[in-house]
């Protein structure tokens, strides 16, 4: 009996919690992939609701800063990961965003019993309960959050690389492969921090 009631504060804090995860940056051709979760009682997600949040990519930058601040005050706990360029070039894109989803658990001060994930890809490496949603970021605030913070994140990185990496548009493209971008790769040719694997897709290395 004692086992059992152990349990009861846990599996009544289960219950109240939702636990999302989701990636940002899986497309971009310059810099990390980054993964960021974020740990929701039911109240907090009906509050966050009400301020906006909702899919990143629904939100203007200026939305997305504003936010970040309300989900990480009211969220019980939150943790970020990334994998470099250079992971990706070397495990493949979905091992490195796995990678970088697994270093985002890590910083959680507790390992969550279920854990709900953007997208139809299972986390391999994850020892526990999972669920995959698609289009997850539109449908659980928890989601919603994580891809926020993933992508401030992302951005804000993006943006101070931009003095080291000048001539590409950093701050502008994300690291994604726009037209310009890829004229750009063209002209004054590959950074360290390019991914390799995906411009030889693109013929460009």
């Amino acid at each position: 009996m004692q086992e059992k009631k152990e349990e009861d504060p846990q599996q009544a804090l289960n219950k109240v919690s939702e636990v999302g995860i989701d990636e940002v940056g899986k497309g971009a051709i310059f810099g990390p992939v980054f993964s960021a979760v974020v740990v929701l009682t039911k109240k907090n997600i009906s509050i966050l609701k009400q301020f906006g949040v909702t899919d990143s990519k629904k939100l203007t930058p200026k939305k997305r800063k504003l936010l970040l601040p309300k989900i990480l005050l009211l969220c019980s706990d939150y943790g970020i990961g990334q994998s470099s360029a250079r992971e990706i070039d070397n495990l493949g894109i979905r091992v490195a965003t796995e990678l970088s989803m697994i270093r985002a658990l890590k910083k959680l001060k507790e390992k969550p019993s279920e854990l709900i994930i953007d997208g139809p890809l299972l986390l391999r490496p994850w020892q526990g309960i999972q669920k995959n949603i698609v289009s997850g970021d539109s449908k659980f605030i928890s989601i919603a959050s994580a891809s926020i913070f993933a992508k401030v994140s992302r951005d804000n990185l993006m943006e101070r690389l931009e003095k080291k990496y000048s001539g590409y548009f950093i701050f502008k493209n994300k690291g994604y492969g726009t037209r310009e971008h890829l004229s750009l790769i063209r002209k004054y040719g590959i950074t360290k921090l390019h991914r390799k694997s995906f411009l030889k897709k693109s013929n460009l290395i």
